[in-house]
């Protein structure tokens, strides 16, 4: 939706305005470069000028750039300061670190530092297991990222991809009452990473793998999986397959299609792609065909290189079909794309079967507008906050990693996974139900506690729990 604004571009603009100045030709300089005045506050007033603090709201950087030049150019105004919100926000970052107890004399230091710590470490050297009740480890997870696959920004490295980090670390926090931090390494070596993050773990209770690029993001989870005790999420993986398939449950209610009777079209299988696949498999989908723009349907007829493709040539596509991504579409009824704009026409939906489930789950820019597809399906998702049933990743990781936690976890399995998804899906009761209402908002409290509740009931159910919270004994 280009031409929208957005939160996201937030700017305040202090300026020192002669008495002359009338306020229509500050607001008529801002909106018609497409700003919108979002507040306006006096700072100081007084018989020879006025300092006015304005807040504005714009669409992208060039249009912040034409909005400021043409606020300029009214006579009578100068431009004092421009301030960003969202890098305000950001100034000193946005974690610190508190303590839980009171240190006001020696006798508080004798406790928690030297000499009564020695106690609590050589009972922690007889039995590492009370690390889960002595020490952070119980409530903290690892935010491990190495830059190469930010958002929609690629690979911009390890001090790029702080500030992204950073936000994760404040969702488990503000969502679930999850201590996390941010750790952004200066290495793309698959070996050393997984060497960094074993070193680590024994701080830690859950490591989340962040914005990794494909398909090192595939072998250093698994690895890490096998080798470590505690569980290890790559969010970018899983946590949009659970938000997928949670919408998809609920969309298939709708159109009352039963999962194991679907055809299901995938545009785009590096990382999210191929666990949307798994998930969906693992829920009962038969028929999934997946395409990409440089190798079009992955088919058993090719060879590929790249190991993940050739796993899902070996696993999906079961009439093998050949073809463009276009060509695939037909019959389908649901389209996944987590790939990039514009990789679907009006034409292609007019292909897929009746009453078609789209999620264009692609960020900034879906696969297809939705104001174009709405006409031709059904039922529409994206990845997107400005339009209906948005697909979104906070849904899934808080509850997840608060099961985990909670009952002490050694993995996150598929049990698990599945649970949390039709957790997710279940918020959204049936008589709330429709096609504009899918999933619940990610500011939806009951999630998280619903979706800790059916993962540690999954855990447990599959032993990998450690521990059994009282209200599952």
């Amino acid at each position: 939706m280009s031409g929208q604004t957005s939160g996201s571009y937030t700017i305040i603009l202090r300026m020192e305005l002669e008495p002359n100045v009338a306020f229509i030709q500050i607001a008529n300089a801002i909106h018609e470069k497409g700003g919108e005045i979002v507040a306006v506050d006096i700072v100081n007033r007084s018989k020879q000028k006025t300092i006015r603090d304005i807040t504005v709201s714009v669409s992208n950087r060039e249009t912040e750039a034409e909005l400021i030049e043409n606020v300029r150019n009214v006579p009578g105004i100068k431009i004092v300061n421009i301030s960003d919100r969202t890098f305000l926000m950001h100034l000193g970052g946005k974690l610190e670190v508190r303590s839980k107890v009171p240190i006001k004399n020696r006798d508080d230091l004798s406790h928690v530092y030297t000499p009564g710590v020695a106690r609590v470490c050589m009972a922690l050297h007889e039995d590492p297991s009370k690390a889960y009740s002595l020490t952070i480890k119980r409530n903290t997870v690892a935010v491990v990222s190495d830059g190469t696959a930010v958002l929609g920004l690629g690979d911009i490295g390890p001090i790029a991809a702080m500030p992204v980090m950073e936000g994760k670390a404040m969702l488990f926090k503000e969502m679930a009452d999850i201590d996390s931090f941010p750790i952004c390494l200066d290495t793309k070596d698959t070996e050393e990473i997984i060497r960094i993050v074993k070193s680590i773990a024994p701080a830690f209770g859950g490591i989340n793998l962040e914005d990794i690029s494909s398909p090192r993001c595939f072998e250093i989870e698994e690895r890490l999986k096998k080798e470590l005790d505690i569980p290890v999420f790559h969010d970018d993986q899983h946590g949009t397959a659970v938000v997928m398939l949670a919408g998809l449950i609920n969309a298939l209610k709708i159109v009352n299609k039963q999962i194991s009777d679907i055809k299901v079209v995938f545009s785009g299988v590096g990382a999210a792609g191929v666990a949307c696949t798994k998930m969906l498999i693992a829920a009962g989908v038969k028929h999934i065909v997946g395409a990409t723009r440089s190798v079009g349907i992955i088919n058993r007829n090719a060879t590929y290189e790249n190991p993940m493709l050739q796993w899902y040539a070996e696993n999906t596509n079961p009439d093998n079909v050949t073809g463009t991504l276009s060509d695939a579409m037909q019959g389908a009824d649901v389209f996944i794309g987590l790939s990039g704009p514009g990789v679907i026409t009006v034409d292609d939906l007019k292909k897929m079967a009746k009453d078609p489930i789209v999620f264009a789950m692609a960020n900034p820019t879906p696969e297809i507008l939705p104001e174009i597809a709405e006409p031709y399906v059904r039922v529409m998702a994206t990845g997107r906050s400005d339009y209906p049933n948005q697909l979104n990743n906070v849904l899934c990781f808080p509850g997840i990693f608060r099961g985990a936690l909670d009952c002490q976890a050694t993995i996150i399995n598929e049990e698990m996974k599945l649970a949390a998804a039709y957790a997710i899906a279940s918020i959204v009761e049936d008589a709330e139900l429709n096609e504009q209402y899918i999933i619940p908002s990610v500011f939806n409290n009951r999630v998280v506690e619903v979706v800790r509740r059916k993962v540690i009931q999954a855990a447990v159910d599959t032993g990998v729990a450690r521990k059994v919270p009282h209200e599952f004994a």
